[in-house]
């Protein structure tokens, strides 16, 4: 059966594999990724960032952090850690916001196409993911996966997830920032990506995401469905899920809507890339390889 854009088509977040492996640019899996599989001896400070902490006597003065120094006032510097296996936390938005599109599909169908493109990333190099989905009832972790057999099976927990939210009657969002705790706290130090359209994001979310983009590696998928920033011009009635109606009233202007998503993601730190809802699959995956650069 066709999907309709309402579903998650399994077969094409499977076929998402085939469109980033073939890329251009996509890294090659390091020979040894497993720990302890090193064969000798590693020398020198590494080349991952693990930490930045205040000065201590005895720092070495070439891993200063200006940038950190300049903000606090107080001498930091960077310390450093050997590069053994790729990992990433992805956080798909399954909350029922997302259950909304006016182009090719929703955009939490969005949201999954670009969490499964993500993941066939990261395994193609030699890592391993975990899966952790924002729903109405708060975060779901869906599992984790290293290798190709692990992946597809979490893909079809992930469209099930999905599936039986849809089902469900509509409930109002829990925060965003919520979620970001608790993939902050399964992540360790894996990095995090975020699939969202940032509805909701609650009281605590600058803080949490500000945390983290100097934590790990924090980066968003901002999906956008173009009748957000672009509506045409007409009448549009409309009911709230609170029993609210009324009609929305679009002038023809020609001029989009401001949208202070991105701003607010600049703001914070955060490494994103804003993802059209009427994208194909295909070209979502290739873009999505600056994002992860």
């Amino acid at each position: 059966m066709e999907a309709t854009g309402t579903e998650i088509d399994v077969d094409a977040l499977l076929r998402l594999r085939y469109a980033v492996s073939s890329s251009r640019t996509g890294r090659k899996p390091p020979r040894s990724v497993a720990p302890g599989a090193v064969l000798h001896r590693q020398r020198g400070r590494g080349l991952e960032i693990y930490d930045i902490r205040s000065w201590s006597d005895g720092d070495d003065i070439r891993h200063l952090d200006r940038n950190v120094t300049a903000r606090t006032g107080a001498p930091h510097v960077r310390t450093f850690r050997d590069e053994r296996e790729r990992s990433a936390m992805l956080v798909v938005d399954f909350r029922d916001s997302m259950m909304f599109g006016t182009r090719r599909a929703f955009r939490s169908v969005v949201a999954a196409e670009a969490i499964a493109a993500m993941a066939w990333r990261v395994i193609e190099q030699g890592g391993r993911i975990a899966i952790l989905a924002a729903t109405p009832l708060g975060a779901r972790f869906i599992g984790r996966a290293r290798g190709v057999a692990a992946t597809t099976s979490l893909i079809g927990e992930l469209a099930l997830t999905h599936r039986a939210i849809a089902a469900q009657p509509k409930r109002p969002d829990p925060p965003l920032a919520e979620i970001l705790i608790e993939a902050e706290g399964r992540a360790k130090d894996a990095a995090i990506f975020v699939a969202t359209a940032l509805d909701a994001p609650g009281d605590n979310f600058d803080g949490a995401a500000e945390r983290l983009a100097r934590k790990c590696d924090l980066r968003v998928a901002l999906v956008v469905d173009r009748f957000e920033t672009a509506p045409p011009a007409g009448v549009y009635p409309f009911q709230t899920d609170e029993g609210d109606a009324g009609v929305l009233r679009v002038a023809r202007d020609g001029k989009e809507a401001r949208d202070s998503r991105p701003t607010r993601l600049r703001r914070l730190g955060v490494n994103f890339m804003q993802i059209d809802s009427g994208m194909s699959g295909e070209n979502l995956a290739s873009a999505l390889e600056q994002l992860d650069g």
